[in-house]
């Protein structure tokens, strides 16, 4: 029997994984390993660090996970060691990246004995606060509640065997590096623990971090195009700004969309899609960063049982989300960077499937579509716009009341420049 063209020939049995992880990738009905995989494992599971390159949905938190649990059931905690302490640390940019290793590991390691903790801002503070209390061998989080946490004297990392960096790019982009060197300054020396790093793209700065704080790490690269551009039907529809939402009602309603993520540049245009698309019978919600913590969980749960079709979505979705039969993904605004239309586009053909990436090109956001192509050695395919896909009933929403002014706040506009304020 031949292998999906998504996995390789490498099996799990073949790797002499401790028998609970085997178990519980038996009950989860993993056999092969990704490419992703099949390059780190081998490696992560003779001790080398790694720096590896991949796209979302290719299998690397088991890569990590497996490396990671692997060892920490194998070796056994170090003489003099608290009991209680983390021996493995994994850090990731959002909260819904560190909630999703989470799922993966209590998968993976079901049987392993092996206890979990995930640490993010936004919510669920004390519970955090006891689980770490108790007791924890591999602590997951991001950066800004582990500070905070461990400032606290919650929990320490001199124990630290394993660490584990998540979408590194992805914490450059978000300003969280000094958080990470802060982290990495009270765990012991690379030489002293295993490392493994993770990020869409290897770039300098990247590879940086990794030569400074890890053990001479093997650099493993999975090229994008080998990941997605084959199971991802791209299509480019070339649109005025002022047909845009009718465009998106028109040809959602004639493609009956299952789940479909529809992807905007702002907050505000994210609102704008969403009250469109409901005022024309699409049931939609608005996933961004202003989004409650408690609401993000519900709304993706709600997505991924197939209970709300569309999910409008600032890049704040982009990564870290395993949501599986993703059937459509739609730009509705060009990303800004070339590198997010390629985890964009990833959120479908995940696992073997396909799907389809429908990008929307305006007088707006043209300018970066040179760059997307550029960025993926490729011209997208352009489809001619439909006239009927312009539905003559669309209704357009009616702009949301602006908030009242505060007392003695002045109506018109202000005058003169700010000469004769003052300075705050």
């Amino acid at each position: 029997m031949t292998q999906p063209d998504h996995l390789s020939e490498l099996r799990f049995d073949q790797l002499s994984l401790h028998p609970t992880l085997q178990t519980g990738l038996d009950r989860l009905g993993f056999t092969h390993c990704t490419p992703i995989q099949a390059a780190c494992l081998p490696r992560a599971l003779r001790g080398e660090d790694l720096a590896g390159q991949a796209q979302t949905g290719t299998g690397k938190s088991a890569a990590f996970l497996l490396a990671t649990m692997n060892h920490l059931l194998q070796t056994p905690r170090k003489e003099g060691a608290d009991s209680g302490s983390p021996r493995a640390i994994m850090l990731a940019p959002t909260r819904e990246l560190a909630i999703q290793i989470l799922k993966d590991a209590e998968g993976i390691g079901a049987d392993s004995g092996l206890r979990l903790a995930v640490c993010y801002g936004g919510a669920g503070y004390e519970t955090q606060r006891e689980q770490l209390e108790a007791g924890v061998d591999i602590l997951i989080g991001t950066p800004g509640r582990l500070i905070d946490f461990l400032k606290q004297g919650t929990y320490h990392l001199k124990d630290i065997e394993v660490l584990v960096l998540d979408e590194a790019d992805r914490m450059f982009d978000l300003g969280f590096i000094d958080d990470i060197r802060y982290l990495l300054r009270r765990m012991p020396k690379a030489g002293l623990r295993r490392n493994y790093l993770f990020s869409a793209t290897l770039s300098h700065r990247v590879l940086e971090l990794a030569y400074e704080h890890m053990n001479s790490p093997q650099k493993i690269e999975i090229e994008p195009e080998q990941v997605t551009a084959d199971r991802v039907r791209q299509t480019l529809i070339h649109v005025a700004n002022d047909e845009k939402l009718p465009l998106l009602v028109g040809w959602l309603r004639q493609h009956e969309p299952f789940r479909t993520i529809v992807f905007v540049n702002t907050k505000r245009v994210a609102e704008e899609v969403e009250r469109g698309l409901n005022a024309n019978g699409l049931q939609s919600a608005v996933l961004s960063g202003d989004v409650a913590q408690t609401r993000r969980m519900t709304l993706l749960e709600n997505f991924k049982q197939g209970e709300l079709p569309i999910l409008v979505a600032t890049d704040v979705a982009a990564r870290g989300l395993h949501i599986p039969s993703v059937s459509h993904v739609i730009n509705y605004d060009l990303p800004q960077d070339a590198a997010d239309y390629v985890h964009r586009i990833g959120r479908t053909a995940r696992a073997g499937e396909a799907g389809d990436a429908v990008s929307l090109c305006c007088e707006t956001w043209v300018y970066g579509l040179p760059a997307i192509e550029a960025y993926i050695g490729s011209r997208l395919p352009v489809q001619a716009l439909d006239e009927a896909w312009l539905p003559a009933d669309f209704i357009r929403p009616p702009r949301p009341p602006r908030p009242p002014r505060r007392p003695g706040s002045s109506s018109g506009p202000r005058r003169g420049g700010g000469g004769g304020g003052r300075r705050r």
